[in-house]
């Protein structure tokens, strides 16, 4: 499932790295970086990436796929990099998994001054009744409706940071593009999500050919679709330590 991963999920629009990563970013660290696609679109506006990654298949696919990434065994509560290290963290479509009380600080011990916490989703862009509707078909049982799938979608991408987490310049924003997608690829990558990896086999297999039968009505006749996606960013600076908290 981890090579299946990293072949059809769809990396975000160079208009979201531009937003996301800071200028002159000498040390990115992907955080939660599974099999690397995020970690190989940042890689183009780093001198240096490190990919944190717990689990060793995808970590596997990872180093396999992404010469020239450094690519570690992690999470965003233990980050295997100095204090102070590195002019950006980001964690792509992954945030939910991580335990901001314990997180957010290891995120801000390990950024330099000034340096940038980015939070990226990319994905189908369910402000488009159709698209939203395929969460409909996928998961009948836990969406009711195009918005019910909006609402979830809001709420995954909300981000409270502890009381006392050291950032400031909190900003958001959004990227609206197209892909070209085979109906083929686009049912694989619906079956990654971890909803239908965990449902029996008969409810799996129900719920990806109810969506592979909306595709098809709208595919052309070379069997591929152009599904909009959109990538949903926040970001957020980390204010300077105290002189008495620099590293010496």
């Amino acid at each position: 499932m981890a090579g299946e991963y990293d072949r059809v999920r769809p990396g975000p629009p160079d208009e979201a790295l531009d937003w996301l990563v800071p200028q002159n970013c000498q040390l990115a660290v992907d955080v939660a970086a599974g099999t690397g696609v995020f970690t190989r679109a940042v890689q183009r506006r780093a001198a240096q990436v490190i990919a944190v990654e717990p689990d060793d298949r995808m970590r596997a696919v990872l180093a396999a796929r992404s010469p020239g990434v450094r690519a570690v065994a992690g999470r965003g509560e233990a980050i295997p990099v100095p204090d102070a290290s590195a002019d950006g963290v980001f964690v792509s479509s992954a945030w939910h998994w991580l335990d901001p009380d314990r997180a957010v600080p290891e995120i801000a011990r390990v950024l330099r001054d000034g340096g940038r916490l980015g939070v990226i989703w990319t994905s189908r862009d369910r402000q488009i009744d159709w698209v939203a509707e395929l969460d409909v078909l996928r998961r009948p049982h836990a969406v009711q409706s195009a918005q019910d799938a909006r609402s979830q979608l809001r709420r995954r991408h909300e981000i409270t940071l502890p009381g006392n987490a050291p950032f400031e310049n909190i900003a958001t924003a959004s990227f609206a593009f197209v892909q070209t997608m085979t109906v083929d690829d686009t049912v694989d990558w619906l079956a990654t999500y971890s909803g239908l990896i965990t449902a029996p086999a008969g409810e799996r297999a129900a719920a990806l050919g109810r969506a592979r039968e909306a595709l098809l009505r709208r595919a052309g006749t070379d069997g591929k679709i152009e599904m909009p996606l959109r990538s949903a960013c926040w970001r957020a600076d980390r204010v300077c330590r105290p002189a008495s908290d620099r590293p010496q």
